[in-house]
């Protein structure tokens, strides 16, 4: 498939029409990449006799290519590179464009041991000179994935639609993940677990890029897919259903979510013991939704309403006690010298119980602030609220003194979310009093707040 960039290192005049007479189908956007790629050249001030020779080169090999004279394309091209090194300098852009020019035409005659040097270099130029979020580089990287889709390497072609993906380039990194699946179809494959993989990625570029009605409906397809092949008695086919869940209570369909997690946790129960933290997860989960559920039926039916939230704090206490006992053990560990050789799978399930504990008690606090509002009562204060979220900071002092908990962003998150909402309870005039809630207490909170965005900061945090 051609790649933005493909036009671009045909050379500055060219058209994207013209492009694709030697290559295959454009993809979309590709006017717009296009324009600002020709700035590099079109733009430029330097003007000597290399960078004159350069562009008579490139010129003369752009033609003899669309003639399909590869041979001696080859040979201007090869002059072109030189020329540009030595009128902009080894690292310019002009570079990059005479690299993907020989890339392309050893593409084109599958000379793919000499092409794939090319396009890397290409991008490592581009990235040096604009940065890696920059459009040029995301173009470059786009043309280099269709590369390794070209010759089937899915797996090199993976790489590089994720890094498009971490960049944030979901468009590119989508087009590549969807060319993937196409050719794991084509080839009969459509129901193996690679293509399942690829599924999941194309739903979590759409959840992420907010077009959530597209990713329920690949993931619908992957539950389908999981189903048919492992049925319930597979954890891979209660994840798929819980992730369709969890972004079918994204959309409002709080009904079908809440019947999905039920369907997993049973299926859960089934397959592991009672204390394991995947079924605390998925108390929680279910828990949310009962609160929305309530959130929801309040006009309608008071009493249902109180009935749900009554059902989501028993399913929050089950999901702390479960969470807490999963943090318990490590601290035993630690004591006898155990953790320091923990398999990442371990820490892994320890940092889960330390967000799944942390946002148990949040929730918490909230569904108490809920009922405390439904109630009117005279004394607006909520200890009940307040008492979840001290509890949460308390949990994270006892247990983060284990590197792993402590090290991980995703725990600090939650930590901070709860030091967060604890201030904002003990500002509101309606919910304490000056005896409850002293100045050097809130301040001692806020300057804890400053220090974990600190840390958060230093570490990346979590990407939003």
């Amino acid at each position: 498939m051609f790649s933005p960039i493909a036009a671009f290192i045909l050379g500055v005049n060219v058209t994207p029409a013209l492009a694709e007479e030697v290559s295959t189908p454009a993809t979309t956007g590709i006017d717009a990449e296009i324009s600002d790629l020709r700035k590099i050249e079109d733009g430029s001030v330097i003007s000597n006799i290399h960078t004159s020779k350069w562009r008579v080169f490139t010129d003369s090999g752009r033609d003899l290519f669309l003639q399909g004279k590869l041979e001696e394309a080859e040979k201007l091209f090869l002059s072109a590179l030189q020329e540009a090194k030595e009128g902009f300098g080894d690292r310019d852009p002009h570079v990059a464009s005479a690299y993907n020019n020989l890339a392309e035409l050893y593409r084109v005659k599958k000379a793919f041991n000499k092409a794939e040097p090319m396009y890397l270099e290409a991008i490592t130029i581009l990235e040096e000179s604009f940065g890696q979020d920059d459009v040029r580089v995301g173009a470059a990287l786009h043309n280099l994935g269709q590369f390794y889709l070209m010759q089937r390497k899915l797996e090199q072609a993976r790489g590089v639609y994720e890094v498009l993906y971490l960049q944030g380039k979901y468009k590119d990194s989508e087009a590549l993940v969807r060319d993937s699946i196409r050719i794991l179809e084509d080839g009969g494959q459509g129901e193996s677990m690679i293509c399942t993989k690829r599924l999941r990625q194309l739903a979590e570029i759409y959840i992420k890029s907010d077009r959530n009605e597209e990713g329920e409906n690949v993931l619908r397809k992957i539950l389908h897919i999981m189903e048919l092949a492992k049925g319930w008695n597979s954890l891979e086919t209660v994840v798929a259903a819980e992730r369709l869940a969890l972004t079918l209570q994204s959309l409002g369909n709080l009904k079908e979510a809440q019947e999905l997690l039920e369907r997993c946790l049973d299926a859960r129960r089934a397959l592991l013991p009672e204390d394991h933290i995947q079924i605390a997860a998925n108390f929680l989960h279910i828990a949310r939704v009962k609160m929305l559920v309530s959130n929801k039926l309040q006009k309608s039916n008071v009493y249902q309403a109180r009935t749900e939230l009554d059902m989501a704090k028993d399913l929050l206490s089950k999901s702390i006690s479960v969470a807490r006992g999963n943090l318990v053990p490590s601290m035993k560990e630690k004591g006898n010298k155990q953790s320091y050789g923990a398999s990442m799978a371990t820490v892994r399930s320890r940092q889960s119980a330390m967000i799944i504990l942390l946002q148990s008690l949040n929730a918490l606090s909230l569904l108490e602030m809920t009922k405390l509002e439904r109630e009117e009562s005279k004394d607006p204060y909520n200890s009940e609220a307040e008492s979840a979220l001290r509890e949460c900071i308390s949990a994270y002092k006892e247990f983060v003194t284990e590197k792993s908990l402590s090290d991980a962003p995703g725990v600090k998150a939650e930590y901070l979310l709860c030091l967060k909402h604890l201030v904002d309870l003990l500002s509101d005039n309606k919910t304490s009093s000056t005896d409850r809630s002293s100045k050097p207490a809130l301040q001692e909170l806020k300057d804890e707040i400053k220090r974990v965005e600190v840390e958060l900061s230093k570490k990346g945090g979590r990407r939003s």
